[in-house]
């Protein structure tokens, strides 16, 4: 699964800790979601994407 969190981080001047403190992952998480090595749970989806201002499709493409 691609995503764009790396990209919407940089756009909101967040740190991979700073989101993980804002979702309430560990910050190794935020790493493997952004490599495409962990497929969120719907619940860490939606999270994200609320810190992001977005809905979860234009975060996270699902289609792969």
């Amino acid at each position: 699964m691609n995503n764009r969190i790396k990209e919407l981080r940089a756009r909101f001047n967040l740190t991979q800790l700073d989101l993980a403190q804002k979702v309430g992952v560990r910050r190794e998480t935020i790493v493997f979601l952004e490599k495409g090595k962990y497929n969120p749970s719907l619940k860490l989806a939606y999270d994200i994407s609320k810190v992001f201002e977005c809905r979860i499709e234009e975060v996270f493409n699902f289609d792969n």
